[in-house]
């Protein structure tokens, strides 16, 4: 009989969370193990599923604490594992006014869970440099999702101009703004963005890129492969960004990167493309132009050498430690 494990989520239709779902409960480990995804509102329906462990892919609230609490109360026997995805150095400093009160409130989440999956080293760190958890409590899986039909976009001849691609969520944290305000700083002649997304500031991002004849709004994203296949180099100007599949994805699809040296994005960035400080639109603008003057096809192969193997490894680390946990 399968061991049974639950994946407990907030929103399932996130692309991020849909897609790394998606894949783990189709993957190998279906034949092992009993997976059921529910959303955090339905926790009165854990009972009835009556799972060995709990991965609690939700965002670590006051609120939320409350419902790890009755969660932990109603199903003394279930094992919790939180999978850190929402936090990071990078959020903190930019988010967080009252730094004491947050750790206070990592720290008793982090507490009521049997264990805690972070999704990068940087954010590993992080938690361990602010004590909220001590070491043997947490472990480092990092994010992915299934890369088959990244690993299948060939290479494309390179023309000027450049196409740099963009795409994610239109909100603060992607920082689509400060990538706008760099490219009324780069030539149309040299570079032009394509930028996939939809949001909260889409009306904001429509303004910016008005008068800007080396930028092309696409609206929604719904196939990320296709729209890679389009681009020479991909560009990832987040403000925060505790893993980044967007740059995993990039790299899958042999597409050099340029990205914000923040967070996870820091220690996927090698030899494969550009870091650059965040909110700085002048340093992205020359980073962008610069593209012209690179290897961009040994930077493509030397991205998608270093994630090869990124999937085999999620499940290996992660079927490990639900193993452990059992």
């Amino acid at each position: 009989m399968k061991e049974k494990i639950l994946i407990l989520v907030e929103n399932y239709n996130l692309g991020g969370v849909k897609s790394t779902v998606d894949a783990l409960i189709h993957s190998e480990l279906k034949d092992k193990f009993e997976f059921k995804v529910l959303s955090i509102k339905e926790i009165d329906f854990i009972k009835n599923f009556q799972p060995k462990i709990i991965l609690f892919n939700v965002v670590n609230t006051w609120r939320n604490i409350l419902k790890l609490l009755s969660i932990k109360i109603k199903n003394p026997y279930t094992k919790i594992i939180i999978i850190e995805h929402h936090y990071s150095r990078c959020f903190e400093q930019y988010n967080v006014p009252n730094l004491s009160r947050f750790h206070f409130m990592l720290k008793l989440s982090y507490t009521l869970a049997e264990h805690v999956i972070s999704i990068s080293q940087n954010q590993c760190e992080w938690m361990l440099q602010n004590h909220l958890l001590p070491s043997y409590k947490v472990s480092v899986i990092e994010s992915c999702r299934l890369l088959e039909t990244f690993f299948a976009i060939s290479s494309k001849p390179l023309h000027k101009p450049i196409i740099l691609g963009a795409y994610g969520r239109f909100c603060l944290q992607k920082g689509f703004d400060v990538l706008l305000k760099a490219m009324k700083l780069v030539s149309p002649t040299e570079v032009t963005l394509l930028l996939e997304g939809e949001g909260t500031l889409e009306s904001e991002l429509k303004q910016l890129a008005q008068g800007l004849d080396n930028v092309i709004l696409l609206g929604r994203v719904n196939d990320v492969p296709s729209f890679l296949e389009k681009c020479d180099a991909v560009v990832i100007p987040s403000i925060w960004e505790p893993w980044g599949l967007v740059c995993l994805e990039a790299k899958a699809a042999g597409k050099p990167v340029i990205a914000s040296d923040v967070d996870g994005l820091s220690e996927q960035v090698y030899n494969c493309g550009i870091l650059v400080t965040p909110q700085d639109p002048v340093k992205l603008a020359q980073a962008i132009t610069s593209l012209s003057n690179q290897d961009l096809e040994i930077w493509g192969k030397a991205g998608r050498e270093s994630v090869k193997n990124a999937w085999q490894n999620y499940i290996i680390k992660l079927e490990a430690l639900i193993e452990e946990m059992l």
